[in-house]
């Protein structure tokens, strides 16, 4: 039986359908997201995820993703205020999930850093809303976006790295430390052009997000003419030809709900709409946005990507890689839980010295003991002094300790690295620089000392050194057979969260540093995230400069890595107490990143400032456009005015409702 006109109609869907059930999650999206509390939650439950990608998770791939919720929630945001409130309670979540292992030291405090350090990010979560927001972004946009993204988020991880605001713990491209392209990257522009990077793959996704999204609305705007936004036109348009007008029909004008304006140019619609061959058509009123399609985000998104992975196989392939100088016998002494009390300092030294000795006959060239490894002065302290000396002499190697005491030649205490040799201290000692907001002195004491009474804060502010120091032990560089031989290893120590800073470990390597060294202690925080996120940083330091880097910690994990970030031999673990052995290559050349510093930064600082200037020049051009005398459009009183605009004609009355072959009116939307 051959259907009419009217049966050939497609059916609608029925009630429950794929349509109805997305439009209900829709409506109760827009409910959720419209309540402050609820998105305020999700705001900081959003801004959290990125932590997953640190250790002890260490779900490194994560981190390509996991900005784009925070992000597509930034750019829904009614107002910039609200998306600069979203950006603010994003960049809470992400320093609480980051550092929470602080909350059994700190306590509260933790959440009011967090909450101080979050408003670093409200700039940023504007910048979102104002690149990505109102509807699916143009080309020109998303390519802004590209760039301004990464570059906010690298200076919200510059001002943030000051020592003063906790230092630079928790970098974005810091949870790369086990991706050999990305730490090849790091080698070429340190972990700041890891961290943009990770951010425009980022941006890159919440961009091809937002085109499948246009995608999916794109076929139920195009066939509902009453949903679509099309300007109501006086003038008419055709219906599409599923809807039983017959090709050449007479077409019917659009309902008046559409809002057109009266007397809107018409110009034909896109093919794709269903609109018959020589039927008349409705368009946009002049000057009308034009809708951006869902391709042209898709451009720049994918292009933006592909950037990524060429600039990360460009580094891997032409980047300057370290040249192989001998090798270096490092020994790592862990003395593991040693019971607080008045004695746990000479409990301390007498396992470090037992675990010292095991050492014996394995031929090291350096042995390196933990942060606060040795809790007494050795100048006020000769005894102690003279029995490292002689552990020395057993094991036949200089031995770095760390020593946290009062100085009898200065006033305060000081976290020192100290090289002792078979004769005594030989003189080399590094005074630590940059010392833990809170853990080893507390700002501004007098309006900040309450932290002491609702946490473990610094009781007594430690005193800081002045400036780096570049040690040689006593034992030469092994090379291979006729290679000749280097007197002493140049070695660079750092202490405890002077690892996470890269300006240092880079300032070591042009003062001809061979190896870098971070002696630590986190059993503060034995069994939280803290430990492996604190010896992953020594791979990407590593990586940065060229040079191999050891990370020797009192209670775990300690790790040595080569001098391309890649790990060397076994980690000891927290629950260990261990001294062991390495076979640690050394390496010569300088890094791009050693030789350009943090071009990556001075990059984004140049494109905020044009944005700065670019809009900043934008807005002057449209204020003068409406307050210039004599400006187009601008009407002036007095002689040279434009004269009022000529009434048109009056609007013709509607044509009548046209019929189908059935002699049905047609009802567009149907």
């Amino acid at each position: 039986m051959e259907l009419s006109g009217d049966d050939r109609r497609e059916p609608k869907n029925e009630r429950g359908g794929p349509d109805e059930r997305r439009e209900r999650y829709r409506q109760r999206a827009a409910r959720l997201l419209g309540s402050r509390w609820w998105r305020g939650g999700i705001a900081v439950t959003a801004g959290a995820l990125p932590a997953l990608a640190f250790p002890a998770p260490s779900l490194w791939w994560f981190a390509y993703v996991a900005l784009v919720p925070w992000m597509l929630l930034a750019r829904s945001a009614p107002t910039p205020r609200r998306a600069a409130l979203d950006g603010w309670l994003g960049g809470l979540g992400f320093m609480v999930a980051v550092h929470h292992w602080l909350l059994p030291s700190l306590h509260v405090f933790t959440v009011v850093i967090a909450a101080l350090l979050g408003l670093l990010w409200a700039p940023w979560g504007w910048l979102v809303r104002r690149l990505l927001g109102g509807g699916a972004p143009g080309r020109g946009r998303a390519a802004a976006a590209l760039v301004v993204l990464p570059s906010g988020w690298l200076m919200v991880e510059l001002v943030r790295s000051w020592e003063g605001l906790g230092g630079p713990w928790g970098l974005l491209g810091s949870s790369q430390w086990q991706v050999p392209p990305a730490l090849r990257l790091a080698s070429v522009g340190g972990v700041w052009l890891v961290s943009a990077f990770v951010v425009v793959v980022n941006t890159g996704v919440a961009l091809l997000a937002l085109t499948g999204a246009a995608r999916v609305a794109t076929p139920r705007s195009a066939t509902s003419p009453a949903r679509s936004g099309a300007p109501t036109g006086r003038t008419s348009t055709a219906l599409p030809a599923r809807s039983g007008v017959p090709t050449g029909a007479t077409s019917t004008a659009l309902p008046a709900r559409s809002g057109v304006p009266t007397g809107a140019t018409s110009t034909a619609l896109p093919a794709r709409s269903g609109v018959p061959t020589g039927a008349t058509s409705t368009a946009l009123p002049t000057g009308a946005a034009v809708p951006t399609g869902p391709t042209s985000t898709a451009v720049p998104a994918l292009a933006g990507i592909l950037t990524v992975a060429t600039a990360a196989a460009a580094a891997w392939a032409w980047a300057p890689r370290p040249e192989p100088a001998g090798h270096t016998r490092v020994a790592v002494v862990q003395p593991g839980i040693i019971a607080d009390g008045i004695a746990s300092a000479d409990k301390r030294l007498a396992r470090e010295e037992a675990l010292t000795r095991t050492l014996v006959g394995h031929n090291p060239d350096l042995v390196v003991w933990g942060e606060s490894s040795v809790g007494f002065d050795l100048a006020d302290r000769p005894d102690v002094a003279r029995r490292i000396a002689a552990l020395s002499r057993e094991v036949g190697a200089d031995i770095l300790v760390n020593v946290d005491a009062r100085r009898s030649d200065r006033p305060g205490i000081f976290k020192s690295s100290v090289l002792v040799g078979p004769d005594g201290a030989t003189g080399d000692r590094y005074d630590k620089m940059r010392l833990v907001p809170f853990g080893e002195y507390i700002p501004a004491r007098s309006l900040l000392g309450w932290a002491t009474s609702v946490g473990k804060a610094a009781g007594e502010d430690r005193r800081r050194g002045d400036h780096q120091v570049v040690m040689r032990t006593g034992r030469d560089i092994r090379h291979e057979e006729g290679h000749g031989r280097d007197h002493g290893l140049r070695i660079g120590p750092l202490v405890c969260f002077e690892s996470a800073f890269p300006d240092m470990s880079r300032r070591l390597t042009r003062d001809g540093a061979q190896l870098l060294l971070a002696q630590s202690a986190t059993s503060s925080f034995q069994n939280s995230w803290a430990p492996r996120q604190h010896a992953s940083l020594a791979a990407v330091r590593a990586a940065e400069t060229g040079r191999p880097m050891v990370h020797a910690t009192l209670t775990g994990v300690s790790a040595v890595y080569g001098p391309e970030g890649s790990r060397v031999g076994s980690t000891i673990d927290t629950s260990a107490s261990a001294a062991a052995l390495y076979d640690v290559p050394l390496a010569t050349g300088e890094t791009a990143y050693v030789k350009w510093g943090d071009w990556p930064v001075h990059a984004a600082l140049l494109v905020l400032l044009a944005l700065v200037l670019t809009e900043g020049l934008r807005t002057l051009r449209r204020n003068s456009g409406r307050t210039t005398p004599g400006a187009p459009g601008t009407p002036e009183a007095g002689a040279g005015a434009p004269e009022p605009p000529t009434p048109g004609p009056a609007p013709e009355p509607p044509a009548p409702h046209a019929r189908t072959a059935h002699g049905s009116p047609a009802r567009p939307g149907r």
